[in-house]
């Protein structure tokens, strides 16, 4: 074996005594499979009886031991796919015995049979909420659907029932399942993984391991050997010398494969009460490597939780599988679950926050031909955006439309962007969300947008400032709870409409603040292409606390501005401002919001950074939802505290008018609280393959930490790579980071498949900002590039964050 699996593992092999680990079903690890080769009608029947056992442990392990809705979705039944008008086709589906994959058999070309994990479904939708099914189906038809949405960018699949009992049977026995294998403990998850490779490596279904199958296990769970170590290792665990694993010997394997050398160091050093950790012995880890404000009623509390054996519980002792449980626990993950709910003061003024948001929400894609979709808006909310953008045009039959304009991008109907927005935008935080017109129509489109938003929102629309007085600031998020703001363009400030006027006349300009910001750049020869079009009455009414202004320099904005009259900033314009006048752009957003958007030219749906943005003090940093890389790794980690409700309050040195903060010139100030990271990058957990395709791809891991904030803190250091081993390798290896501005600095954990000669894939990432780091011995889960938890794998750290010199 390479790197240090095989020494780990030869380790493991020489030593004596019982395992500690946690003990594996046998029955559940080797008896999932579907049948390969025909099977006589007893073999069928020994083979049921398996699978019924097999389901029933997995059950239990969910939870679910003997559920009604569990046993419905194992039965399975037919059910209507969705695809078009005319495509309607009946197909069986069902869940597998491992309660963990749906099947479902599939026409196209030739039979085949097909599954879905259930890790890739990200909800289960009643009724026709997706707009497969509200274009392809009838609304009589409303009760008998349901949607199924998956992770990532894999098409909704549309499904109907026969009635609507059976659709709600089926959404409440899928969301069960899914809610019960998301509450899986970590290690729970890490054993289901195990499980799934053992099935996938049994190819004859005869619940044993041969060699062969043993290399073909030891591939799918990404570990490389080679053959004189796989042969060695087959007959260190082949006691009977039968040539094949099983019961007994099959744990065996299992305990080897899963021993941490690295756990038996931490625990040995404070278990010093008869080789356990005594509630003295605990406290000291948690006071001195955790550094917690722990109390000795904080242990017991911890152990009592994680401790499995009875006996330990009643002598008050953790033992190593108790300690490894605590170690695997969202206790013990490194983001502060105290920051996992709203914990920030929620009632200073809007701008004094970064408001997560989104760019040309309504693209799925790039934005020359990709598809445009209401879709696009349940994610962005979903995941807390609180700003998203709708490109309004003149649509036909009178009804506005939202696409990319002249772009070969599909068109949606701008009434049903509105009603997915009331549907989805507080299922995941309460707190207000801005509507951004970038507004292309004709008036007459403009007052029935208007219509659409008064009549779809009700009151839940600011129609006019809080308390019916003219404001002299922003209201507080706390204010906006549950409430939509519209941004656009507006005919006059604010205190016109507190005095009486009948006039209805409109002016004549660009709406479109984007337009606006290209003539500006691009001169009077841009303004000769743009045609002008006017405001209508009934839409500028609607806008009251962003209303949308050329910026004509920070000084004229102070002296002429009101605090609610904002402007929008193409990335190249925002970030020469960023440049060159950070302090004065910093002032304005003490006062003002500001929105910064990315340029025309990234047809192909990239993103800037937005760090030098939110390090301005920017508060609507609009970025393509759509585009999963680094940029929205950043913008998601940013976004992680604070109960991800969309909204962080920015440190205080960013919303003080008198503010001399600079980040690009770091002298003394409040902002300089100088901080020591130290990392310990110690090991890795089942990390996926990349190429599941390939059953010999096995990846080479390497750890990369990133950390972005002010230009003097911005840094990047990464371990050395470990050969053909994704399932446990360790590196140990340290580094420290000089930060000078903690509150602004983002920390980024990047897990990459080495490759000598092209690009490194991405493994897995997690991002948060600095000030929700938690020390001592943590694991750091990893997201896949989509931003989805990867289950069961992780990093394991050894963090301590410190004041500096």
């Amino acid at each position: 074996m390479q790197g240090s699996c095989k020494s780990r593992l030869g380790h493991r092999l020489a030593r004596k005594g019982k395992s500690t680990t946690t003990t594996i079903n046998k029955d559940i690890a080797m008896s999932c499979l579907k049948s390969k080769p025909k099977r006589t009608q007893s073999e069928e029947r020994v083979h049921r009886r398996k699978v019924k056992k097999v389901a029933q442990e997995n059950g239990k392990r969910l939870g679910l031991e003997d559920d009604p809705d569990l046993h419905f979705l194992l039965a399975g039944g037919p059910l209507t796919k969705v695809r078009s008008r005319s495509w309607q086709k009946v197909r069986v589906y069902k869940l597998q015995e491992d309660c963990k994959t749906v099947w479902y058999e599939s026409n196209k070309l030739f039979k085949r049979k097909q599954t879905f994990s259930i890790d890739d479904v990200d909800s289960v939708r009643n009724g026709r909420q997706s707009e497969g099914l509200n274009k392809h189906t009838n609304p009589t038809e409303e009760d008998r659907c349901f949607s199924i949405v998956f992770k990532g960018r894999k098409k909704v699949l549309d499904l109907m029932a026969g009635d609507e009992q059976e659709a709600n049977r089926w959404v409440k026995a899928l969301n069960k399942v899914i809610s019960n294998m998301r509450n899986l403990s970590r290690q729970q998850k890490s054993e289901h993984w195990i499980i799934n490779c053992m099935r996938k490596a049994d190819k004859n279904d005869d619940n044993k391991m041969n060699l062969k199958e043993l290399k073909r296990f030891l591939r799918h769970i990404n570990i490389e050997v080679d053959d004189t170590y796989a042969e060695e290792l087959f007959k260190k665990c082949d006691h009977s010398n039968s040539g094949s694993l099983e019961d007994s010997e099959i744990k065996h394997f299992y305990d080897l494969l899963t021993h941490r050398e690295e756990i038996d160091v931490i625990y040995g050093n404070y278990a010093q009460t008869e080789a356990h950790m005594s509630v003295r012995d605990f406290l000291n880890f948690l006071l001195n490597e955790q550094r917690e404000k722990a109390t000795a009623a904080d242990a017991v509390r911890l152990m009592d939780k994680y401790e499995m054996d009875e006996t330990a519980k009643q002598k008050k002792q953790l033992t190593k599988d108790g300690f490894l449980m605590y170690l695997q626990s969202e206790d013990c993950a490194v983001f502060n679950p105290a920051h996992k709910a709203v914990y920030q003061d929620m009632s200073q003024p809007l701008n004094h926050y970064y408001i997560s948001s989104s760019h040309n929400t309504y693209l799925t894609k790039d934005q020359l031909k990709g598809p445009s979709s209401t879709e696009a808006y349940i994610r962005a909310l979903m995941k807390s955006c609180r700003c998203v953008e709708l490109d309004c045009w003149d649509g036909a039959n009178g009804e506005p439309v939202i696409y990319h304009g002249y772009t070969l991008t599909s068109k949606i109907l701008f009434r049903d962007v509105i009603q997915v927005i009331r549907d989805y935008a507080f299922k995941t935080s309460d707190y207000p969300v801005i509507l951004s017109l970038e507004n292309h129509c004709s008036v007459e489109q403009q007052r029935l947008m208007a219509h659409h938003m008064i009549s779809i929102l009700g009151d839940a629309l600011v129609t006019k400032p809080l308390g019916g007085n003219l404001p002299t600031a922003f209201p507080s998020p706390q204010e906006l709870k549950g409430k939509f703001l519209v941004k656009g363009k507006r005919l006059n400030k604010l205190d016109a409409a507190f005095s009486y006027n009948n006039n209805n006349t409109m002016e004549e300009g660009t709406v479109s603040e984007e337009d606006e910001a290209a003539e500006q750049e691009n001169g009077q020869k841009a303004q000769q292409k743009k045609s002008k079009i006017k405001l209508a009455r009934e839409l500028s009414d609607i806008v009251i606390y962003c209303k949308s202004v050329h910026f004509n320099g920070f000084e004229h904005a102070r002296e002429n501005l009101e605090f609610y009259e904002m402007s929008s900033f193409k990335e190249s314009k925002a970030f020469n401002l960023a440049d060159g006048s950070a302090t004065a752009f910093i002032r304005h957003n003490t006062d003002k919001l500001s929105r910064i958007y990315p340029a025309g030219s990234r047809t192909d749906s990239s993103n800037y950074n937005p760090v030098p943005m939110w390090n301005a003090g920017c508060q609507i940093v609009a970025l393509n939802f759509q585009t999963p890389y680094k940029e929205m790794h950043i913008n998601q980690g940013r976004f992680l505290p604070n109960g991800a409700c969309g909204y962080i309050l920015k440190p205080e040195f960013q919303r003080a008018a008198s503010t001399d903060f600079d980040p690009n010139v770091l002298s003394r100030g409040t902002w300089l609280k100088q901080k020591r990271l130290h990392v310990m990058v110690i090991s890795a957990q089942q990390l996926p393959k990349l190429n599941v395709e390939k059953q010999k791809s096995i990846v080479d891991p390497l750890v990369r930490l990133e950390i972005y904030g002010v230009p003097a803190d911005n840094a990047s250091k990464e371990t050395h790579y470990i050969g053909n081993n994704g399932f446990n390798p360790m590196w140990n290896e340290r580094f420290h980071f000089d930060i000078h501005v903690p509150e602004l600095a983002v920390v980024r954990f990047v897990v990459e498949d080495y490759d000598a000669t092209s690009q490194n894939d991405l493994i897995g990432q997690y991002c948060m900002p600095l000030t929700s780091v938690q020390n001592g011995y943590r694991h750091v889960p990893l997201l896949n590039k989509n931003g989805d938890i990867i289950a069961s794998s992780g990093l394991f750290v050894h963090i301590m964050v410190l004041d500096g010199e």
